[in-house]
């Protein structure tokens, strides 16, 4: 059996604030672990409390005031409609563009538009609308170019659609280039001030206020339905865009509809996805379950599949899109798990100095660019440094193309701009981007990267951050709690499901399960709150961890397993530490009182202490036959713990203890 081991974590136990969390759980009537939560969120005042708890309750600003240039593309786009010119919307290949595309088709098409989309190639073009699109657009007589989740960047093919006469309104979300595109109108959340609830928008958040002002302007909301927000919903989570400001709100609303959709690939996709008989459709069930099954199809297939999907109103045609998401998504899970190991053997061969980098690059052959993004994240979650990764475009191995994720520490976009002369392309925000050079220059961007790193990290950076919310005793957990946390819903970036901590937990049951997850049972027998309660554990992919030391301090989400019809509480762990509590503590009975022991470290060796319900403390240290009963503050006497009745206390206790 391998020796026990710890995974190299740094851990980040928010700082508590017990006065200000009773003060919230009592105004708003939650429990104060919950309270605490919502402090850590920044909600201090109990009008932010109220307008988190119902976000419904918020005014909102006008979108036509928040966004300078809605008004102008409005017209743009009333003026087409009206005079039937041909609009073409430009997507994105993963799931937000793709969302944003199939919200934007369904609304211009339901409000008299001629329209139609293209998406570029991810595996012959790259991110982000080009020449040849727009060559192609022009052609067939477009006249209105819609982009969706990109464009913020392509200044030299918007330039050119301008050159040939089109009108270009660019909706995306990424960071601002220092040269804006020459486009007639940009809608872009990162022009917004920080304080604007529309700031945290996702590509299709964007195309939803576009879509939602356009039908207003037109006197046609209510034909709509919910269609728009379902996508809005299923888009925004599958990004990981922030779940606040109006994300919170409308995801909230949308997840209410999702279970009831009309639409026939909503309906489709959550049948073979296996969540029909879900009685409530949470946004860990559409980030993890629908968002990937999309995703996969960008990132492996042709995005025309998706588009299908949640445009139709054919249910024959939904479902037959619906598996072929399905069949895709378990292609893409495949070779993940195969690139994964790939580079996990690159990175152990010690080829590679990951701490005195500071940043990991990696570029191999074979490896399948629409799948190495996934890949980063997973590096990153195990070395905890940003994870450059990428492959070559071409058998002859002139042009790279990758894909980059970070560390909080650590911005890429500003990484990329650091490095844009060695780049060909680029783009992206604070923890993810892409990139592409050619393969000459890879060394050279590997230096730059490096000299960034040295710049923005420090050592103590190098390890995965876990971030902890507050401390809980195993007795506090329970379905009451559970339930309690379903206020924070939805959960996601900015807002992340809480994270409790509980201190020198016992681990029973260790055991491999599935593909490298470590399942275990976790008691309290310390004597503290909550003695003897044994609750189950999951550690996902944490199968080179085992076993973990018999006792340790971890950090945990809450949550359920349903198994045989049995639902039980199953803590998620997110990380584990050498235990925190250098004493040993227990609670035990005798002769039908309540005792507290404990034996604590001292200079001259361990010393066994034994506390009554009145307060009175028998200390006697090891291999001594006398110790001292203090019975106040001011009133202590020596006594033989060898006679009656210390003897036998002393060996409850020890028990207790489990010191025999």
């Amino acid at each position: 059996m391998p020796s026990s081991c710890l995974p190299p974590q740094r851990w980040r136990i928010a700082k508590p604030n017990p006065e200000l969390a009773q003060a919230i759980a009592l105004q708003a009537g939650v429990s104060p672990l919950l309270a605490q939560v919502m402090v850590n969120r920044a909600l201090t005042e109990f009008e932010q409390v109220q307008v988190f708890l119902k976000p419904e309750t918020q005014v909102l600003p006008s979108p036509l005031t928040e966004f300078a240039d809605l008004p102008l593309s409005l017209e743009l786009l009333i003026n087409a409609i009206n005079q039937r010119q041909r609009i073409a919307i430009c997507g994105d290949y993963d799931a937000d563009g793709m969302t944003s595309t199939a919200l934007l088709l369904r609304a211009l098409r339901s409000l008299g538009a001629l329209v139609d989309y293209a998406i570029p190639s991810r595996m012959s073009e790259g991110y982000g609308i080009n020449q040849r699109i727009i060559e192609e657009f022009y052609e067939e007589g477009v006249r209105l170019i819609l982009t969706v989740d990109n464009g913020i960047a392509a200044h030299a093919p918007i330039a050119r659609a301008r050159e040939l006469g089109l009108a270009v309104i660019i909706t995306d979300h990424h960071d601002l280039p220092p040269e804006l595109p020459p486009a007639n109108g940009i809608l872009n959340p990162k022009q917004l001030p920080e304080h604007s609830p529309y700031r945290g928008l996702a590509g299709v958040g964007v195309a939803y206020v576009l879509a939602q002002a356009l039908a207003e302007s037109l006197g046609n909301p209510a034909d709509l339905g919910n269609s728009l927000l379902e996508l809005f919903t299923l888009g925004t989570i599958a990004d990981l865009a922030p779940l606040t400001g109006v994300n919170r709100r409308w995801v909230q609303e949308g997840l209410r509809h999702l279970p009831t959709s009309r639409m026939a690939g909503v309906q489709a996709l959550v049948q073979v996805t296996g969540l029909g008989g879900e009685k409530n459709l949470k946004p860990e069930a559409i980030g993890f379950r629908l968002g990937p099954r999309i995703n996969a199809v960008g990132r492996l297939a042709d995005p025309v599949i998706v588009i299908e999907l949640l445009t139709t109103d054919d249910p024959a045609v939904a479902y037959e899109r619906a598996l072929q998401c399905e069949q895709i998504n378990l292609q893409r899970q495949n070779l993940c798990a195969e690139i994964e190991q790939e580079a996990i053997a690159l990175c152990e061969a010690g080829a590679l100095d990951v701490v005195g980098d500071r940043v990991l690059v990696l570029v191999q052959q074979g490896w399948h660019h629409g799948v190495i993004g996934i890949v980063a994240s997973r590096l990153v979650e195990r070395y905890g440094v940003p994870v450059f990764i990428g492959t070559y475009e071409d058998e002859a191995g002139t042009v790279i193309r990758g894909s980059a994720r970070s560390i909080p520490e650590f911005h890429v976009f500003d990484a990329l701009e650091y490095c844009k002369d060695v780049l060909e392309k680029h783009g992206g925000h604070q923890a993810a981007g892409g990139f592409s050079l050619k393969a000459e220059n890879l060394a050279a961007l590997r230096s730059r990267l490096r000299e960034f790193a040295h710049q923005s990290l420090e050592l103590e950076h190098l390890k995965p951050l876990v971030k902890i919310d507050v401390q809980a005793q195993l007795a506090d957990l329970d379905f009451g709690l559970l339930h309690e946390l379903d206020i924070l819903q939805p959960c996601g970036i900015q807002n992340d499901q809480p994270v409790f901590w509980s201190a020198n937990v016992r681990l029973h049951d260790q055991k491999l399960v599935g593909k490298g997850h470590l399942k275990f049972n976790v008691t309290d027998d310390s004597g503290a709150k909550g003695g003897g309660r044994k609750l189950a554990a999951i550690a996902w992919r944490w199968g080179d961890y085992y076993p973990l030391p018999e006792r340790v301090d971890i950090a945990y989400t809450l949550g359920t397993n349903a198994w045989n019809g049995e639902e039980v509480l199953q803590l998620s762990i997110a990380g584990v530490r050498s235990s925190s509590v250098l004493e040993q503590r227990a609670s035990f009975v005798y002769h039908e009182r309540t005792y507290v022991c404990r034996v604590v470290d001292l200079p001259q060796g361990k010393e066994l202490r034994i506390r009554n319900d009145q307060g009175k403390v028998l200390s006697v240290q090891q291999g001594q036959r006398l110790g001292i009963l203090t019975k106040s503050a001011t009133e202590q006497e020596e006594v033989n713990v060898c006679q009656s009745p210390y003897f036998d206390l002393i060996k409850a206790a020890k028990v207790a203890l489990q010191l025999e």
